[in-house]
């Protein structure tokens, strides 16, 4: 069975922690993202990811007290809520861990007043990327609805150079619906 908690933001200064999560996190998007980035490039680090602990914006999932996933969620400006940097663990997929993570994700938004859940999926701009391809299926399975695409250089200008192939993100919404999400 898998267990999900939102992160205390003093968890921000457990280093082994901090680390294994990062690790985690950069290990699958090493393969999840492979031939988007330049060789060396990693997804996170452990100090912009302590930061989004003590934000308040991690979620864990552990199975038998093992961490076997994590998610990002946050609330935007314009008021929507948004998960992202969601993983599980390879050697654990196929359980439900991600589903369970963006259930999560969406009943903490709702619960914090966002009727409209968001994500952005990196995607390469002149080719097409198989596990990008199987994530658009999966969240248009889960009722995401693409909304809009956007440019990683205007709206990441940090991270474009960091790319080894032209990418962009392409922006998903769902509706967040409260009775579905209070029975889960």
């Amino acid at each position: 069975m898998v267990e999900i908690e939102l992160l205390p933001t003093s968890a921000g200064n457990d280093t082994a922690l901090v680390n294994e999560i990062t690790g985690l996190i950069n290990r699958v998007y090493a393969e999840a993202e492979a031939g988007l980035w330049l060789d060396g490039a990693t997804r996170t680090s452990a100090a912009e990811l302590a930061g989004h602990i003590r934000s308040g914006q991690i979620a864990v999932a552990r199975m038998d007290g093992q961490l076997v996933g994590s998610v990002r969620i946050q609330r935007l400006a314009t008021g929507e809520g948004e998960f992202g940097t969601l993983v599980s663990a390879p050697e654990r997929r196929g359980l439900g861990i991600g589903g369970a993570l963006i259930a999560f994700a969406e009943r903490e938004c709702w619960r914090h007043g966002a009727t409209v859940m968001q994500l952005e999926v990196l995607v390469p701009r002149t080719w097409s990327h198989p596990v990008k391809e199987f994530l658009a299926e999966w969240y248009t399975r889960l009722g995401y609805r693409k909304v809009g695409v956007g440019t990683i250089d205007e709206s990441y200008p940090d991270l474009a150079p960091l790319l080894a192939t032209p990418c962009d993100f392409v922006v998903y919404h769902k509706e967040l619906e409260p009775l579905r999400l209070r029975s889960e």
